[in-house]
């Protein structure tokens, strides 16, 4: 009777100790779909950026063909009809391959420039097409705005895709020194297949001060949805007529970046390469034609 006791007390506990761990369990499973629900509510889609050619956005004498891809306000410092394609390997993986292209054109009613991007590979990528325009404010600011249209691609999931826009000002206190103010996707549209995701905004203060004809700097306070601050800060030399190097760092992982770049007529070729302290290198190559250039 003893015996048979004991053995049900032990029965029992052994079935208390397992209701207690089933519960347990049932709660964790709880707490994990609960946490998926929520984070899928807050998900944020950073697009994809090429810190190297940046650098321009804030100057009169340095800008080219992608600099209004990072205020569109610097399309009025254009000062003639450019393109260029830029394309670099995100930590030499080519699933992480990155393209740009840009078209600047100056012209009496304001600057008019066009920006494509592709990022990534067949079975998953990420495109951009926009189209910018800058006006000239009195003697000393620059406004500028871009209209985007964006899509993510996933193979056997088909095709997400969002409508944005982004704005700069850009102003001119002295002649060597420009500022300014550009806000990427200010409103947080969502795409409209998913509306629990959504793109990132960003808000960036930058400045340039041209040292002389031979030297820029160049830095930038960038505030993106969900993330620290980060700065982008460059400095490019001309060393030569034709040669130039250009180099900075993003502080948010530390990543220095550099390029040598060649101007030959109307063409310019930049090497670029770019080191992540994690994930590696990122080598690049950056073409630009300038159109009626002269000597």
């Amino acid at each position: 009777m003893i015996l048979y006791f004991h053995n049900y007390q032990i029965f029992k506990l052994n079935s208390t100790l397992k209701i207690n761990c089933v519960r347990k369990k049932l709660l964790q499973l709880a707490l994990f779909l609960l946490n998926i629900y929520w984070c899928e509510a807050q998900i944020i889609h950073s697009p994809i950026k090429a810190n190297y050619i940046q650098i321009g956005a804030y100057s009169n004498n340095f800008t080219d063909a992608f600099s209004f891809t990072n205020n569109q306000a610097s399309l009025i410092s254009q000062k003639q009809t450019s393109a260029g394609i830029y394309s670099e390997r995100r930590f030499s993986l080519q699933e992480l391959s990155n393209y740009s292209m840009a078209i600047a054109i100056p012209t009496d009613v304001g600057g008019f420039g066009v920006q494509t991007n592709y990022f990534g590979f067949d079975d998953y990528n990420e495109s951009q097409l926009g189209i910018a325009y800058a006006k000239k404010l009195g003697q000393f600011i620059n406004i500028g705005v871009q209209f985007n249209y964006y899509s993510i691609h996933i193979s056997e999931y088909g095709n997400a895709n969002a409508v944005n826009f982004e704005m700069g000002f850009i102003i001119h206190p002295t002649e060597k020194i420009t500022a300014g103010f550009h806000v990427y996707n200010p409103v947080g549209g969502n795409f409209e297949k998913n509306t629990n995701e959504k793109l990132a905004s960003i808000y960036n203060a930058g400045v340039g001060y041209e040292a002389s004809s031979q030297v820029f700097i160049s830095a930038e306070i960038i505030k993106e949805e969900n993330k620290p601050v980060n700065v982008n800060a460059g400095l490019q030399y001309v060393f030569a007529k034709q040669f130039f190097v250009r180099m900075g760092i993003v502080t948010e992982s530390t990543s220095p970046y550099f390029g040598f770049g060649l101007h030959w007529k109307e063409f310019r070729l930049d090497a670029t390469v770019s080191y992540h302290p994690q994930l590696g290198f990122t080598p690049g190559f950056l073409f630009i034609y300038e159109f009626g250039k002269k000597e």
